[in-house]
């Protein structure tokens, strides 16, 4: 061989060693922080910094390696995507069975796309493959820079002879280091919901799911937090926000391993879903949603209702409408004439809208209580012999819009429905039926049921175009899990959500702008993946003021007040005006028997909502800022304040009673203009009541950051909104 061939060749030798020993970082950063993932001398894909970014990404280089222990004794700990049947051997985010029966992965890094989607959003994709079978995964990491949020999700591939069963298949993966770890995580049930808990981590897996189908939040939700080092406060330490972006069952494993580290694997619930993926099919999960900050947790719900409002619920930065509902005044009993008078009432009110509540349809079955009809989507000929267009006549005569409640994915098993196509039903062939609030569920992985249910909605609108408003209710959770129409049962849990999506996406294209509340026998399907659908949500069909308090605040950490849903009923032995107040913070709606009001009650009500069509857009875009937490004291306050830091809304309840305890007042505001002035008045005063706060005081914006204010809450005045403004 020639000295020339044998120095380009020593020379490609080197190259190609020297590539090998290379590594490559892929920082993927927001305004504040940054995900660090490093691709290893081995090609693994590696997670080496979560947290606070640097100023200069090149330093990133320089993070010492810390985890050589790590490999030695358990695998690669610090996988951005862990595979299982290799060197791991701890909780994995992929588990696959191959076509040849191995049950073996390894997912090494091949390549990295980063898009720039516009200035604010960017798309990083890197592909990952197994060396040994044709097998990928490509992580995406969707990153908003301003907001600090960062959607996670992977798309699983591969082209193999047979078939792959995938066992587990997480979303994300994420490896965050810390001295300790401090959970806070929420449970609840009907009329209960988001009960919150709060302990520190200890080390093996603490997994956070649920396995009910749909409704599927109603004892456990997805949204959590973790604080790092200790319990991060409203206002310091460091914490992250994180929620899968999924309606049905879900799975969050937090594993603090034996090198003190903790691990989050989240995604899809793998419990009875082994997955059959052929060759070439995709399988996308879910995007896991998580957010940093290291200044407390009020920053990072105001970071996450922020990105919300602009870029996943439908009309995020719109409006909303108020509305009188029919429940509680009627419950199933009624006919023609008294939805009239309600609908009069409703004028009277000062409301937008009209909203017809259960037992409008039915006629085999009418359903007349809670045990028939569900599926027979006709009206009524008893209670409406005119039909639903008459209604909204009525309502278009004076002047305001008329809604209406489905329940569309559910049958009772005394119905036409259910009679006709009992294939559509989700029930065990062999296995007597079991019933949940007296009904089933239908099979929304089947097209035809798609296509009916899709028809609900569709026939509603085509009939009765001025139809404003739909009520989207889920009563029911998965019991007998089996559909008819599946061959693969393994798929069942999957194929529903997906289906339930494919119908409201029909339902969104044909209809985009259409209001929808999100309602599952209170707040049993509270997630991203269902918002993007829907503009409003409810929270728990507990409506009793002081309760809602407490649920208001703890859901106000994930989601903006714009998507909350709040009535005044008659629940709880508060005074209408501590009601409405309430439920003023959020989408305002009553649910009361208007012509039993007492007059000056019927004034307030009045003007109380005059005062909200003010208030409301600071409300619903404004910033969010806890000042008194229901939970440590006999005081709640809650401030939202415009962009501009020149007009805000302060509502302050007393929600303890105890002799002589004012230690937490007066109140520190935050958010301000510390240059600014501003004054304070009380609005929304009962008829024939005075305030006791002096409006003509003129206070800087630091004042009432630094010393506070005092609303005068007391046994006298339980409930006090205030306004304020800035002086020029």
């Amino acid at each position: 061989m020639r000295s020339k061939e044998i120095f380009i060749l020593s020379l490609l030798v080197f190259i190609a060693g020297y590539s090998k020993a290379q590594t490559i970082n892929i920082p993927i950063e927001t305004k504040s922080n940054a995900l660090v993932l490093q691709v290893n001398s081995n090609k693994g894909l590696n997670i080496i910094h979560f947290g606070e970014k640097l100023g200069d990404p090149k330093e990133y280089a320089q993070i010492p390696s810390t985890y050589k222990q790590a490999e030695d004794y358990t695998g690669v700990l610090n996988s951005a995507y862990t595979p299982s049947g290799s060197r791991n051997l701890m909780e994995p985010a992929i588990s696959v069975t191959h076509a040849d029966g191995n049950n073996s992965l390894d997912l090494k890094y091949v390549s990295h796309n980063i898009f720039k989607i516009d200035e604010n959003v960017t798309l990083t994709s890197i592909l990952l493959k197994d060396p040994a079978y044709n097998f990928e995964v490509t992580l995406h990491y969707k990153t908003y820079y301003k907001e600090d949020v960062t959607e996670q999700w992977s798309v699983i591939k591969h082209h193999e002879k047979g078939n792959v069963i995938l066992n587990k298949f997480a979303s994300a993966n994420l490896y965050v280091k810390a001295d300790s770890y401090w959970l806070k995580q929420f449970h609840g049930d009907w009329a209960r919901e988001m009960q919150p808990e709060e302990a520190k981590l200890t080390h093996g897996i603490k997994t956070l799911d649920t396995k009910l189908g749909t409704r599927a939040n109603i004892f456990q939700p997805s949204v959590f937090m973790v604080s790092l080092d200790k319990i991060a406060t409203e206002d310091e330490g460091k914490v992250l926000y994180g929620s899968l972006e999924w309606s049905g069952n879900f799975r969050i494993d937090l594993e603090l391993d034996n090198q003190n580290n903790l691990r989050i694997i989240a995604g899809i619930n793998n419990y009875a879903s082994a997955y059959t993926l052929k060759p070439n099919e995709e399988f996308t999960t879910p995007p896991f949603l998580y957010t940093f900050s290291d200044k407390g947790k009020g920053d990072a719900s105001r970071k996450l209702q922020s990105w919300a409002r602009d870029y996943k619920i439908l009309d995020g930065n719109g409006t909303r409408l108020t509305l009188l509902n029919n429940w509680e005044a009627t419950y199933f009993d009624f006919n023609e004439n008294k939805l009239f008078e309600l609908i009069k009432d409703t004028k009277k009110l000062g409301v937008d809208l009209f909203l017809l509540d259960d037992g409008w349809f039915a006629n085999k079955y009418p359903r007349n209580a809670d045990n028939t009809g569900l599926g027979d989507w006709e009206a009524n000929k008893t209670k409406l012999p005119n039909g639903i267009s008459s209604l909204v006549r009525e309502a278009k005569n004076n002047d305001v819009k008329f809604g209406i409640w489905i329940e569309p994915e559910m049958v009772s098993p005394k119905s036409e429905l259910y009679e006709k196509h009992p294939e559509w039903v989700i029930k065990q062939p062999e296995r007597e039926e079991y019933y949940y609030r007296n009904q089933l569920v239908l099979d929304l992985s089947n097209p035809e049921v798609q296509d009916f249910v899709y028809g609900i909605v569709d026939d509603l609108f085509t009939e009765n175009p001025d139809l404003a408003y739909i009520k989207w209710d889920c009563n029911a959770v998965i019991y007998n899990a089996h559909s008819s129409y599946l061959k693969n049962q393994s798929h069942f849990y999957i194929e529903y959500v997906r289906g339930l999506y494919k119908v409201l996406e029909r339902i969104r294209a044909k209809y985009p702008t259409v209001p929808i509340m999100l309602c599952s026998g209170g707040g049993g399907r509270v997630d991203y993946g269902a918002l993007q659908y829907f503009t409003e949500f409810w929270l728990s069909d507990n409506t009793d003021p002081l309760e809602r308090i407490f649920m208001q605040w703890e859901y106000s950490y994930f989601y903006p007040a714009i998507v909350s849903a709040n009535h005044v009923t008659d629940w709880g032995k508060q005074p209408i005006k501590f009601r409405t107040d309430v439920a003023m913070m959020g989408k305002l709606g009553f649910d009361i028997v208007v012509s039993e009001l007492e007059e000056k009650e019927l004034a307030f009500c009045q003007a109380a909502i005059k005062l909200y069509d003010g208030l409301k857009s600071t409300i619903w875009h404004g910033d969010q800022y806890r000042l008194a937490n229901p939970t440590e004291g006999q005081v709640a306050s809650m401030l939202y304040i415009d962009e501009s830091k020149s007009n805000g809304v302060i509502f302050n309840y007393l929600v303890g009673n105890r002799y002589g305890d004012n230690s937490k007042l007066p109140i520190r505001l935050k958010g301000l203009d510390a240059n600014k002035k501003y004054s304070i008045k009380e609005v929304n005063l009962y008829p024939g009541t005075s305030s006791s706060i002096d409006s003509e005081k003129i206070y800087s914006g630091e004042f009432l950051m630094k010393i506070g204010f005092n609303p005068d809450v007391n046994a006298r005045r339980t409930s006090v909104v205030l306004q304020l403004s800035e002086v020029e």
